[in-house]
């Protein structure tokens, strides 16, 4: 179900509008006979639509859509204004402000119906491909972190495989791990590359795989 905001101080347009928009079917028209309350209305909630009057007194249709776009996510939210006069220069200045289209009064039922109809259909579509890639952005990340997992895997391998050669070396490898981290930090380096270095630094015996028994096991110093 849409939502659409129409948002108008006279009552008769607000039946008007009301009717047009029940007509579109699958959509829930609000009615707002107050500028400012509905105003308010927009901001709490999030409509689909927003129909605006240009005339309304204490606030009228493009300050209400200058306030309207300020706020956070309702940059893409298309709004429809309404009104009587067709003086271009009062729409340059709503095109500015952020107004999506414009109808003239007296209202035509077909023109409004198109007009709203390829509206919502293009905020439809926006919403979907946002959701979509805010979907793949999510899958990205759990893809990254299962890859993350598999290196961190391989490099605690390969690093016990290192202490395994060598006897002596006991839990040296994490400890010098974990020193290592303390000076990254102590260093003044960011927390993602001290935990980088925490992972990393126990590769630093890892050669010891590839050295003859009789050079890395052999007797004295």
């Amino acid at each position: 179900m849409n939502r659409i905001a129409i948002v108008d101080d006279s009552d008769i347009n607000l039946t008007l509008l009301k009717h047009l928009v029940n007509k579109l079917g699958g959509c829930e028209p609000l009615l707002f006979s107050d500028a400012l309350k509905g105003l308010q209305w927009c901001l709490d909630n999030e409509p689909d639509l927003v129909i605006v009057d240009y005339m309304m007194p204490d606030l009228d249709g493009i300050g209400f859509i200058e306030r309207f776009r300020a706020a956070p996510g309702r940059s893409e939210i298309p709004v429809l204004m309404i009104t009587a006069n067709d003086d271009k220069e009062i729409r340059y200045e709503a095109l500015q402000r952020g107004a999506t289209d414009f109808l003239t009064k007296p209202v035509d039922r077909i023109e409004f119906s198109a007009r709203v109809r390829n509206m919502l259909n293009l905020a439809s579509s926006r919403k979907k491909l946002a959701d979509k890639a805010a979907w793949l952005a999510e899958e990205v990340e759990e893809a990254t972190a299962a890859v993350y997992l598999r290196e961190q895997e391989l490099l605690f391998r390969m690093s016990r495989a290192a202490e395994f050669r060598d006897p002596e070396t006991g839990a040296h490898i994490q400890r010098m791990a974990n020193y290592s981290s303390l000076i990254a930090r102590q260093l003044g380096l960011l927390e993602a590359e001290q935990k980088l270095i925490l992972h990393a630094a126990p590769m630093h015996d890892v050669g010891k795989i590839g050295i003859p028994d009789q050079i890395l096991l052999k007797p004295g110093r």
